[in-house]
């Protein structure tokens, strides 16, 4: 059986700050209990040093040793307000002894205590150098004493000093204590730092993850989540991205959905009537003449408006050319092969009015948006009494026409996917060709604008962002 833990990247978060605060808390703990240890047996070592001095300079004059006086005037082992009682008096002494070349030991002062002697002792007792000394911790009797062996020199033994350091080992123990405990405090301050820290951090991923997995689970996509927005760290932009992305796959799921529907709506009328049609064909042979050519050419003229519906279709699922590499395009040249085009198709003059204007976009998208509003006017204006005008300045395309114009009623909606104004429904048409132009303008950052024009006819046109504005101003 196998168990597996999973953690959370919060956990994950508070697990890392604890163990970093737990690292710093030992380590400084560590560094600052051997700073005060060795300070205070420093002190220690320095006291029995003081008192060997004091009593190999008795020795040296030939006088007999003063323990009580060597004791009395070396430094005081408990300095400050904590300084043992009266009671504790046995404890603050030193001991004195002494030994011999061969290894025996003479007490000579200081408690009652005799001093074990090591393999180091008589080697320094019987030759070392004068002034070699060593210092060790021995326990006699249950007590710990820290003791310091001091050689003489010339076969003349050694001098030990020891001081009883229960009391200071008591105290560093206690601070040892002490420290382990803020150590562990940190460690657990640093944990609920992290965890709380770590959950400011992925608040956003989590949500993040969430909405994924919803759409993963379901393949439904939402909107622009409020909950992922805001930061201006990694995770915050990663956050606002993926709510922005998800905003946009919602957009272009519905806007398909729309144009399936619409497709479907629009398709139905020369399907039906085309099947009305292949019904009728099939008494063929008792129809007239003149019936058998009514008929065949309303086949012929719904196959012709479906195949045209058809190929707007695809035109406008293609309008945002995504897929289409953008490069520098220059807007008057555009215009004019444009122009060219439907001058052969329709005979309409076209006058063109255009500044250098060079954008960053796409080139098949402008040019398709272009030519449906030139072919548009050529169909609204079939008199063409008046030349259709192109005006491009900046950015902005504006196509003129002098024909019927638009009712106040129809200006908000000729945009519209397969949207037809009355007095375009004996024309031929899907109502797709304006549609196709919003979406390049909104695919290059503009818009589309229409507006009667003065005299009679429309200026309808779109704009391109002006991030988008390589050069332009200079007239052409």
């Amino acid at each position: 059986m196998t168990l597996t833990l999973t953690l959370t990247l919060r956990t994950r978060f508070a697990l890392a700050f604890a163990l970093v605060g737990a690292a710093v808390a030992v380590l400084v703990g560590a560094l600052s209990y051997r700073a005060a240890s060795d300070r205070v047996l420093s002190e220690i070592d320095r006291t029995l040093r003081s008192a060997t001095v004091a009593l190999a300079q008795a020795q040296g004059r030939l006088q007999e040793p003063a323990p009580s006086e060597v004791i009395a005037q070396a430094p005081d082992l408990f300095p400050g307000p904590d300084r043992p009682g009266p009671g504790d008096e046995e404890e603050r002494r030193l001991i004195l002894q002494t030994v011999a070349g061969d290894g025996t030991s003479a007490h000579i002062g200081g408690p009652d205590v005799t001093l074990p002697v090591s393999d180091t002792t008589r080697a320094l007792a019987a030759s070392g150098k004068a002034g070699e000394w060593d210092v060790t911790e021995v326990v006699v009797a249950g007590r710990t004493y820290r003791r310091l062996t001091t050689a003489l020199g010339g076969n003349r033994g050694a001098l030990q000093v020891a001081a009883q350091v229960d009391q200071t080992h008591f105290v560093l123990g206690g601070m040892a204590r002490e420290i382990a405990m803020v150590s562990f405090v940190v460690m657990l301050v640093a944990a609920g730092a992290g965890r709380l820290v770590a959950g400011r951090i992925t608040r956003r991923l989590v949500r993040l993850t969430e909405v994924a997995e919803e759409v993963s689970a379901d393949g439904r996509v939402v909107s622009e989540d409020p909950g992922l927005m805001g930061g201006r760290d990694e995770v915050g932009r990663l956050s606002t991205s993926f709510s922005r992305m998800l905003a946009r796959i919602a957009a272009a799921r519905d806007a398909q959905e729309r144009l399936v529907h619409d497709a479907a709506h629009e398709l139905r009328t020369p399907l039906t009537s085309l099947r009305t049609n292949a019904t009728v064909l099939r008494r063929v042979a008792e129809l007239s003449p003149q019936a058998r050519d009514r008929l065949l050419a309303d086949v012929e003229g719904e196959t012709g408006e479906l195949a045209h519906l058809v190929d707007e279709l695809v035109e406008l699922a293609l309008a945002g050319g995504h897929d289409e590499p953008e490069e520098a395009v220059r807007l008057a040249a555009v215009a004019r092969r444009v122009a060219r085009r439907v001058y052969r198709r329709t005979g309409r003059l076209i006058h063109i009015d255009a500044d250098a204007t060079v954008v960053h976009g796409r080139p098949q998208g402008l040019e398709r948006a272009l030519a449906n509003l030139l072919e548009n006017a050529a169909k609204f204006d079939p008199a063409g009494d008046d030349p259709i005008k192109v005006r491009i300045h900046r950015g902005t395309v504006t196509v003129s026409d002098r024909g019927p114009g638009i009712t106040p009623a129809d200006l908000p909606h000729i945009f519209d996917r397969f949207y037809r104004a009355d007095t375009a429904r004996p024309l031929p048409g899907s109502g797709l060709g304006l549609a196709i132009v919003r979406d390049v303008a909104e695919a290059h950052g503009g818009t589309v604008t229409a507006a009667p024009r003065p005299g009679g006819g429309v200026r309808i046109g779109f704009t391109v962002d002006e991030s988008r504005l390589l050069s332009g101003g200079a007239r052409e």
